[in-house]
């Protein structure tokens, strides 16, 4: 009979466990690491060992002080009990976020079952933490750099960390290096009130994340996972109690600071969103992109409300990559791949005719290969831009009433970083070379430079930070 069934094409019934045996088995590194790193990592890593849990590696795993898992019994696995609902109440965790769906509760219940195996093909890199602090061969390019509110601090964009230089130093010694999971830093903005520092990171092409430290205590508040690249961008709101940053998959994206949970969603844009910026009421934000765009949105909707720059094909020569509000009314500074910074109003007053750029304000001084990076002067009477392409970058500081160039230096390399202190005096820079170049506002005369991060040398060399010097 099952000789004919199967002449007949037709499958002969397989017993239960017969076809558990033929499931493919699951895998640590392909099924099991990214559920973990989706919903574990934000609190279970080593900048943030929450219940002195780390769950970023596989040794950490299996040697927690409580059985979190134990090979081949998933009823005596307290991971699976920390994920289930008991009785009629939700999981513990993870905590303040969605509970894993069965199906991702299968895999790890399947995986423990099957004796908890790491299958990983690739060995874990050298361990970085704040224990062990990134080493570098050599000194790393500068993406961003931020100015604390009161000018006492500027954090600088290293890898897998961000340090924290004293404003008025000649030693180049950080006060504290801030080291998390992510190997590649985009954006640093501080609070408005100074106290905590946010980070744009992630692993590209992998995942992007969000860090929130607590700047007085050096410790990490907070940390989401959000998309499958780099974040870029970052805004606070106004009122301190949201953070806005732009995506590789075209998104516009709003969070709470304190609990990292998602307020706004915004997909109008055609390419990545590389800046934000808040109104000065908070009602609104904006948002530039590699589609050469500059969009408004209402936060409280999420509705999409206009294109701030012209839409007529040509006006804007390549994408837009930075954008700043005026410090005193809902105007625009823009910098983009056209070499031209440029100021814009935030709200259309007169209806949009075709081949109009009418929220157009001014254009600037124009500057060599991308603008990267725009800032105003804290009272608003100046603007400030970096460039680069190739072996030369820029910066160019203008009048911002009539556009006026004040000064200029070029530089053989590129320029990515750029801030501006709130005394009104200091201006920072950084990009290819890794140095760290300040510059006085007023004549940009230069007043300190330093090199970002601490470079290896084959013998032991002095402390790397002035807490290691105490």
């Amino acid at each position: 009979m099952k000789l004919a069934l199967l002449f007949l094409g037709l499958a002969w019934p397989t017993p239960l466990h017969a076809q558990e045996a033929a499931q493919e088995k699951v895998s640590f590194e392909r099924d099991v690491v990214p559920l973990l790193r989706a919903h574990c990592h934000g609190c279970h890593q080593p900048a943030k060992a929450k219940g002195k849990l780390d769950l970023t590696r596989y040794e950490y795993l299996m040697s927690a002080e409580d059985p979190v898992v134990v090979p081949g019994k998933p009823e005596e696995s307290l991971l699976l009990d920390l994920l289930l609902p008991f009785d009629d109440e939700p999981p513990e965790m993870p905590e303040d976020a969605e509970p894993l769906s069965a199906e991702e509760i299968d895999v790890l219940r399947r995986w423990i079952a099957e004796g908890a195996v790491d299958d990983s093909t690739a060995k874990p890199g050298p361990l970085i933490d704040a224990k062990h602090p990134p080493i570098y061969p050599c000194l790393p390019v500068v993406t961003s750099l931020a100015y604390s509110p009161d000018g006492s601090m500027l954090a600088v964009a290293g890898w897998h960390e961000v340090l924290l230089y004293p404003a008025q130093d000649k030693e180049g010694l950080p006060l504290a290096r801030l080291v998390g999971l992510s190997p590649r830093i985009e954006s640093l903005c501080f609070s408005p009130d100074g106290t905590h520092l946010a980070v744009g990171c992630g692993t590209p092409g992998m995942e992007g994340e969000l860090q929130v430290w607590n700047v007085p205590k050096k410790n990490l508040a907070l940390s989401i996972r959000s998309t499958f690249d780099t974040l870029r961008g970052l805004s606070w709101s106004p009122d301190g109690s949201r953070i806005a940053f732009g995506c590789s998959d075209r998104s516009l994206r709003v969070v709470e600071a304190k609990t990292g949970k998602q307020v706004l969603y915004q997909a109008t844009h055609e390419d990545w969103v590389l800046g934000t910026a808040w109104s000065m009421e908070g009602e609104f934000l904006v948002s530039v992109s590699r589609d050469r765009s500059l969009k408004l949105v209402e936060v409280a909707t999420e509705q999409f409300i206009d294109n701030i720059t012209s839409i007529t094909p040509g006006a804007v020569k390549g994408g837009l990559m930075s954008v700043r509000r005026h410090p005193e009314r809902d105007e625009l500074l823009v910098g983009g791949a056209d070499g031209v910074p440029k100021a814009y109003k935030m709200h259309r007053e007169q209806k949009r005719v075709i081949g109009d750029d009418y929220n157009l304000l001014r254009a600037f001084p124009p500057m060599h290969g991308l603008v990267y990076a725009v800032e105003w002067s804290t009272d608003g009477s100046l603007v400030a831009a970096v460039s680069g392409l190739g072996k030369k970058g820029e910066v160019c500081v203008a009048n911002a009433a009539d556009g006026v160039e004040v000064w200029r230096h070029e530089f053989p390399f590129g320029v990515y970083a750029l801030s501006l202190d709130s005394t009104g005096t200091r201006l920072a820079l950084a990009g290819d070379d890794g140095m760290v170049r300040e510059y006085a506002l007023q004549d940009g005369s230069l007043m300190r430079e330093f090199p970002s991060a601490p470079v290896a040398a084959e013998n032991p060399g002095p402390p790397t930070s002035q807490e290691d010097a105490q």
